[in-house]
């Protein structure tokens, strides 16, 4: 079973089966170390796939998580795009060097506006390969906010020439987050090997189900406890039903 691609995933029966699909997101700016910490936590108490953690942050979630089979993801060209590629290589290579194991990475999207195709591309085959040699996943930010949908299906084909693991809707900071538009769009233009990453608005059991249903393979969430708790009670409902 592919579990990046969603006709391939088995249904969401076990708590495993959504708490693997979530990245627990703390890139806000005003986050503290304490609420980091406090973050890397709640990751390793839940079992999520993996935290995403500004890059300053990347130790701290290293030396917390290690052992506890979640993994540490960082960010690259975060969260506009606009670093030189240069800039963007170095940040991923620093990230790996550190320990990350996943990297959540802004195309340049002025870059794709601008029809600059092959430049964007060659940016992601870049970072992609940066990525790989070091066993670690890359997972593009094509940031749909600001594209109409001809540019996120030419991103989204970019990616898959490029082998980037992941096309994601966004990064949280523009003015709107992930539709359920936009991930049937992005899943029916990406290529099989490329998993489709909800982030932006995710914040109940309900909206999960619906971005999965969409397409999602995986989630970037802050309310990530609320979400994990309600699934844990309705899993303990079916059981007790089933018990009856």
């Amino acid at each position: 079973m592919d579990p990046n691609h969603a006709e391939t995933r088995t249904p969401l029966t076990t708590y495993e089966d959504i708490a693997k699909l979530i990245d627990h997101s703390m890139v806000r700016p005003e986050l503290t170390t304490d609420q980091v910490a406090e973050g890397c936590e709640v990751a390793k108490r839940y079992q999520v796939a993996s935290v995403s953690v500004r890059p300053a942050d990347t130790d701290l979630a290293v030396r917390m998580l290690g052992g506890s089979g979640v993994k540490v993801g960082t960010l690259a060209g975060f969260p506009h795009g606009s670093s030189t590629t240069a800039v963007k290589l170095y940040e991923i290579r620093d990230g790996l060097r550190r320990g990350a194991k996943e990297i959540d990475m802004v195309l340049n999207i002025g870059a794709l506006l601008s029809r600059q195709f092959q430049f964007v591309e060659s940016e992601l085959l870049q970072c992609a390969e940066e990525c790989h040699k070091q066993g670690a996943l890359l997972k593009v930010i094509i940031e749909n906010a600001y594209l109409t949908d001809e540019l996120k299906i030419v991103a989204c084909r970019i990616g898959g020439r490029a082998e980037v693991d992941f096309l994601k809707t966004s990064t949280a900071f523009a003015p709107t987050g992930c539709t359920i538009e936009d991930l049937r769009l992005m899943r029916k233009h990406a290529p099989e090997h490329v998993g489709i990453k909800a982030a932006g608005g995710v914040r109940t059991l309900e909206k999960v189900f619906e971005v999965c249903e969409a397409g999602a393979t995986r989630i970037g969430a802050t309310a990530t406890a609320a979400i994990l708790d309600a699934w844990k009670a309705r899993l303990a409902e079916t059981a007790g039903q089933a018990a009856s």
